[in-house]
């Protein structure tokens, strides 16, 4: 199928009998293809008696050699997977087997990609980046602090970069714009913390994505906010460049250097708010972050600080 789909990628007409020709096959065995591409892949494709078959729009393909051209910095070996289960889950099989880091996962599809708390990410084939990081940790839990912030503050700034001037970061892990979500980030540890580990720096962004009916939550997309289709190859050599660059500022001095920057770009900076921590809720007004990247919460006048991987963050009703 992914061989029938590299002939129709530029969008343009092909007959069913040149499809044919070209990969060995009959014209049925054509429209078995097709068939397949529509339900397994969910790419609408238009038939059209006498002109032939044509995907709805042109599909651009993760490339290694295309992101490097547009990153010519970074020289973390690229992992490019069709589909795959989770890039998070490979990069953690990939450590697993001693692959060195630092690395990159990518896939054109996931189909168990995962978020927060357990919860889905809904991963349509080719429209969207499925990008998996690992680090190698070898100075404990102080090059740890505050790390999926610093995250969230690089693919804040390459969202921007690509004219999604609306971007803003919802504590923890969250990139926004207005209420309505564009990426997430999901950070996974293996080995000791407070010794040498690997982390997984999983980052999700909905790039060219205009429908999902499976997504439980307000969303939105780079496509929906920019006005036209993105290049994906480049937007993950952007994200590259963007990591790298507030990577080394965090190993140089801490999530410290960075916690100004990422108050100022909190969507929720002085809103009341409600923090979930399982059946417990905590109202309070959000201060800003510690040096750490705990939340500082206004409760009742007094302040208090918050962290962990299973909190949640909403809006009250009136804020």
């Amino acid at each position: 199928m992914l061989m029938l789909l590299e002939l129709l990628k530029d969008g343009r007409f092909h007959s069913g009998e040149a499809l044919g020709a070209a990969l060995g096959v009959s014209r049925s065995a054509i429209w078995k293809q097709l068939q397949h591409l529509e339900a397994e892949l969910n790419l609408p494709i238009h038939k059209i008696r006498g002109k032939g078959y044509q995907l709805a729009a042109p599909l651009v393909f993760l490339n290694a050699g295309e992101i490097e051209a547009n990153a010519a910095s970074l020289a973390w070996p690229v992992y490019i997977y069709d589909s795959i289960d989770s890039t998070n889950a490979e990069a953690l099989r990939l450590v697993e087997a001693g692959c060195a880091a630092p690395f990159l996962v990518l896939a054109e599809q996931q189909t168990a990609g995962r978020g927060r708390r357990g919860r889905k990410w809904v991963s349509p084939f080719a429209q969207n980046v499925y990008y998996s990081l690992v680090l190698r940790i070898e100075s404990g839990l102080r090059q740890l602090e505050g790390l999926s912030l610093v995250v969230g503050l690089a693919v804040m700034q390459a969202l921007r970069e690509l004219g999604v001037q609306g971007a803003a970061l919802k504590w923890p892990n969250d990139v926004l714009v207005g209420h309505k979500k564009i990426a997430g980030i999901l950070l996974e540890l293996v080995g000791d913390p407070a010794d040498i580990c690997h982390v997984v720096l999983g980052i999700g962004v909905n790039v060219n994505m205009q429908q999902a009916a499976e997504v439980d939550q307000q969303w939105t997309s780079v496509q929906l906010e920019a006005g036209s289709a993105v290049d994906r190859n480049y937007l993950v050599a952007q994200l590259g460049l963007q990591l790298q660059s507030h990577l080394e500022r965090h190993n140089a001095s801490g999530f410290g250097e960075l916690q100004e920057e990422w108050e100022r770009n909190h969507l929720w900076q002085g809103r009341a708010v409600s923090l979930i921590a399982g059946v417990n809720q905590i109202d309070g007004v959000v201060l800003g972050v510690d040096h750490r990247g705990a939340l500082r919460l206004s409760v009742d006048g007094v302040e208090q600080i918050y962290s962990g991987g299973e909190l949640s963050l909403r809006l009250r009703d009136d804020s």
